[in-house]
C-alpha cells in the first residue's frame, strides 16, 4: 500500500491508492460523506462519476418506481439514469397529485390511486424535487445522472456513509456527490478524479452548509 495525498480542494481529498488484484483496465471508487460541521457520516448521499465515456456507456434502467406510502414517497431518494421511465404506484388509500416544477423535469399526475398512473421519463439528467398537491409534507428526490457509475449511501448493507464502486473502466472523472439536505437548487459537488486501470482510489467528501 501507498499513501497518496493530493490538493484537490477544501471539500474533497484523495486518501489513498490501494493495489489490488482487478481486472486489467478497471479499478475501483471508494467514497465516504461526512458532514462537514460535526463529521458525522451521511447517508442518502447519490455519489457518481461524470465523463465522456460515462456518458456513452448509460442504458435507461428498467422496473423503476417511486411509490406513495403512508403519505411519504418511497424511497425518498431515487436515483435513475437518463432515458429511464419512472412508475409512480399510489399505495395509499388516499389520492395523490404527484407534481415537480424541477428544470431537469416538470410533469404533474393529477389526482389519482392505484398503480395505473403512466410513467414518467427522465430524459435529462439533474435533480428533480417531487411534492404532493394534497398532502404538503411528501417531499421526494429523484437525482438523474448521466453515467452508469453511480451509488447512494446507507443502502445494501454498507458502512454507514460510504458507497464503493467497482469496475470502474481507467480514465479521468468528475466525481460528485448530492445529499438532500442541500439547498434547494444547489448542484451537486464536483471534483476531478483519476480512476487507475488497476486499484482502489479513496476519496473523503465533507459536505458544508446543510439544512437540519
Amino acid at each position: 500500500m501507498r499513501s497518496l495525498l493530493l490538493p484537490v480542494g477544501r471539500w474533497l481529498r484523495v486518501a489513498g491508492l490501494v493495489l489490488l488484484p482487478l481486472s486489467c483496465g478497471a479499478g475501483s471508487v471508494q467514497v465516504e460523506v461526512r458532514d462537514a460541521v460535526n463529521g458525522q457520516p451521511l447517508d442518502q448521499a447519490v455519489v457518481y462519476l461524470e465523463s465522456a465515456d460515462a456518458r456513452r456507456q448509460v442504458r435507461p434502467m428498467q422496473g423503476v418506481a417511486m411509490a406513495q406510502q403512508k403519505k411519504q414517497f418511497v424511497p425518498a431518494v431515487l436515483v435513475a439514469t437518463v432515458g429511464t421511465e419512472v412508475q409512480f404506484p399510489n399505495l395509499d388509500a388516499v389520492r395523490h397529485h404527484v407534481y415537480s416544477f424541477s428544470p431537469a423535469k416538470k410533469f404533474e399526475i393529477k389526482l389519482y390511486k392505484g398503480k395505473d398512473a403512466s410513467p414518467v421519463l427522465f430524459d435529462q439528467p439533474g435533480v428533480v424535487l417531487l411534492g404532493c398537491n394534497i398532502h404538503d409534507n411528501m417531499v421526494g428526490w429523484i437525482v438523474v445522472v448521466d453515467t452508469p457509475h453511480h451509488a447512494q449511501t446507507g443502502v445494501d448493507g454498507m458502512v454507514p456513509g460510504r458507497v464503493r464502486l467497482d469496475g470502474v473502466p481507467a480514465g479521468s472523472y468528475q466525481l460528485r456527490v448530492w445529499h438532500p439536505r442541500q439547498p434547494v437548487g444547489d448542484p451537486a459537488l464536483q471534483q476531478a478524479l483519476q480512476v487507475p486501470a488497476t486499484g482502489e482510489v479513496t476519496a473523503t467528501v465533507r459536505m458544508a452548509g446543510l439544512q437540519p
